[in-house]
């Protein structure tokens, strides 16, 4: 049996509400700038197109938690004390409220968006929203699936470095291994490694700072193009993993069995040796 949201948020005047629903907006993912900036969090809840969509008092805002498709994560409730709307200043002035605060970022609401419309009134929908999930801490980023199970988009993988996921943290700092960056736009491949002391996760890191990790055919592509293609196209699976002591002679050999296996070198991949 659901829970309505009414149960854990208990709002008396919906009809004083409007709802953003956050979703990405062909730069950005909400849950992603949740994740990274809070204060960019909120310029997106004072963000004012020419229409004024939240023409009421209050703003329920509710964020695409896109890995769960029809999921939505509660993002705060904003009081608008004041409204721009000359030449290029559109903006709301908002302050957050202390209802619902320590639910912010924890719970995870059901809601079958009407549409593609960002603003909606609370009052006709708010009867539709049920419980999905309530976690524990606040969601910061995907948790770690295990190692036979990385094989993520870059843009997930940035959310998870750039928040220093523990439980990501941990695992990838403890071994060393070989891993394929995947172009989905080209189909082409790039096949790496991480070995030495440093472990996966301070190379992924590079690669989540520059998009190319300093790697001559990834670096011509960002060059061209900027970091957002690898948000957009790059994804990068971990191929397989060995504990940090073993010797790095393995780790390269195995390097150059997926090279040969997945045709990386060549007119095929982005390998140049």
């Amino acid at each position: 049996m659901s829970i309505p949201l009414s149960v854990l948020l208990n709002i008396q005047n919906p009809d004083r509400f409007k709802v953003h629903l956050a979703s990405w907006n062909g730069d950005s993912h909400p849950l992603d700038v949740f994740v990274r900036d809070r204060e960019e969090w909120h310029f997106w809840n004072s963000w004012r197109s020419g229409k004024d969509e939240f023409n009421r008092r209050y703003i329920l805002s509710l964020i695409d938690f896109y890995p769960e498709p029809g999921v939505w994560l509660f993002g705060g409730i904003y009081e608008v004390v004041g409204r721009k709307g000359h030449n290029f200043s559109h903006s709301y002035s908002v302050v957050p409220v202390d209802q619902g605060v320590d639910l912010i970022g924890r719970l995870k609401i059901y809601f079958r968006r009407p549409g593609r419309i960002r603003a909606i009134k609370l009052d006709r929908y708010y009867e539709g929203m049920h419980v999905s999930e309530l976690l524990k801490e606040v969601y910061s980023g995907a948790r770690f699936p295990g190692y036979e199970n990385i094989s993520h988009d870059f843009r997930t993988l940035e959310t998870v470095f750039s928040a220093h996921r523990p439980d990501w943290k941990s695992a990838l700092e403890s071994v060393k291994g070989v891993y394929v960056i995947y172009d989905k736009s080209s189909g082409k491949k790039y096949v790496g490694s991480a070995y030495g002391d440093t472990g996966i996760w301070s190379r992924w890191s590079s690669y989540i700072n520059s998009g190319h990790g300093g790697n001559d055919e990834l670096v011509s592509v960002i060059r061209d193009r900027g970091i957002e293609y690898a948000r957009e196209n790059f994804r990068i699976t971990l191929l397989e993993y060995r504990p940090a002591r073993t010797d790095d002679r393995v780790i390269i050999e195995r390097e150059s069995f997926w090279k040969e296996a997945l045709f990386s070198r060549g007119r095929w991949g982005l390998n140049k040796n």
